[in-house]
């Protein structure tokens, strides 16, 4: 499990992404680049990764399922994923 204060960081991010989106399309396509340097850091999309829902993990995300490769285990095995089943041949 990750740290809750890189979960929270992280979610920050993304809702500062969210909020400066429209300000930032803007001013690329007048391109002032001054006033977007002006701009927070953490508004650039660039700067966020995703991160699992369940446990906060930042590597071997599954973009489709929104979840690490562990957790996606976890929940596959339980059935709790739908459309997903363990291969056997």
């Amino acid at each position: 499990m990750a740290k809750k204060s890189m979960i929270a960081k992280q979610r920050k991010r993304q809702q500062m992404v969210e909020k400066y989106a429209e300000k930032r399309r803007e001013l690329k396509e007048k391109g002032d680049y001054e006033a977007l340097r002006k701009l927070p850091r953490d508004s650039s999309p660039t700067r966020s990764n995703n991160r699992c829902a369940v446990t906060g993990r930042p590597k071997a995300y599954m973009r489709k399922f929104g979840m690490s490769r562990i957790a996606f285990r976890e929940y596959a095995h339980k059935g709790q994923i739908p459309g997903v089943k363990k291969a056997s041949w």
